[in-house]
């Protein structure tokens, strides 16, 4: 199997088009959710 620039084209679009879902994966779990709000809070606490 030869490996032209072609292959290499798939493969990096391939592997940005999973860290993308990982990352939406990432940020739209529950388990993150408090930490994302605590962190949205954060410009409206006072010293």
């Amino acid at each position: 199997m030869e490996f032209d620039v072609n292959s290499l084209r798939s493969v990096a679009t391939l592997a940005a088009f999973v860290t993308f879902v990982g990352i939406i994966a990432w940020a739209y779990s529950r388990k993150n959710a408090s930490d994302f709000e605590k962190a949205a809070n954060l410009p409206f606490e006072q010293d």
